[in-house]
């Protein structure tokens, strides 16, 4: 989760840009895959509560880790708490998941900061020194640095992610129904990079007397007839469907379109 006011949107680029080049890295070994969420991505319109207390329910609760920055600003407040941002720390914590904060000491113009937001931004920020071991940065770089280091320390020392012997994912973590503890095929990460690329999210699959085609974004995905090559990309579709990463139209039963859960996974799996 990238919580944060809306002052600090370098950073919150950065978060993912890091995600993802952890994912490149270290989410085969560890049996773990980052995605990144914010509200901006992960939310959809929905009425009959407070906006705050909606997100908590489609995007909040379903994360593991938090990741929070701060600069100059803290955030409208809501009802129970001093901003969003800040209930969804809070929140966060109280179900005993791991979250890293991070108050920025980039210069600013003093006439662009808001005062009250500032005073109610160093309020809370005293508020953590007691209960919380924070990170400051002077600047962007200073800020990808360190988050670089700290979210490998966070992954690979937090008992939150520890492996499990037996082969599943971390014991701590929020496991969607897709997940699981098998990384994805080679074959099935290109079926799906392909599809998500494609601008109807579409794959057609044609198996024939002549050959086999397995078609998304104007490519024929099977470029060698041989049964070895064939099979291979016929379990790489299954696989994708019983993931439930894709899934079969209801008007064509050749037919597959990309899942939500999709185009979520293909967007931790490359920029």
């Amino acid at each position: 989760m990238i919580a944060s006011p809306s002052d600090v949107s370098p950073e919150r680029g950065l978060v993912r840009e890091i995600v993802y080049e952890w994912n490149a890295t270290h989410s085969f070994s560890r049996k773990i895959v980052l995605q990144p969420i914010a509200w901006e991505t992960h939310s959809s319109p929905s009425m009959g509560k407070p906006a705050q207390s909606i997100l908590n329910e489609q995007i909040l609760a379903r994360c593991d880790l938090l990741i929070g920055v701060f600069w100059t600003r803290i955030g409208s407040k809501t009802d129970a708490y001093e901003s969003g941002t800040v209930e969804e720390i809070e929140r966060h914590i109280a179900n005993k998941r791991p979250a890293m904060l991070y108050f920025s000491d980039k210069p600013v113009m003093l006439k662009s900061v808001d005062n009250e937001q500032y005073e109610r931004l160093v309020k809370f920020k005293e508020s953590c020194k007691a209960r919380a071991l924070y990170s400051q940065y002077e600047n962007v770089q200073d800020f990808r640095d360190s988050l670089n280091r700290h979210l490998q320390l966070k992954l690979n020392e937090d008992p939150y992610f520890a492996i499990d012997p037996h082969g599943g994912p971390p014991s701590g973590a929020v496991t969607p129904s897709h997940a699981s503890a098998t990384p994805l095929s080679r074959e099935a990460v290109h079926l799906l990079s392909e599809a998500t690329s494609d601008p109807s999210g579409m794959i057609i699959y044609v198996r024939a007397v002549d050959g086999s085609n397995l078609q998304t974004n104007d490519k024929n995905i099977i470029t060698d007839q041989s049964r070895r090559t064939i099979a291979a990309w016929e379990a790489a579709l299954s696989e994708l469907a019983n993931r439930e990463l894709i899934k079969k139209t209801a008007s064509d039963p050749d037919l597959y379109e990309v899942t939500q859960s999709g185009y979520q996974l293909a967007d931790t799996l490359s920029p």
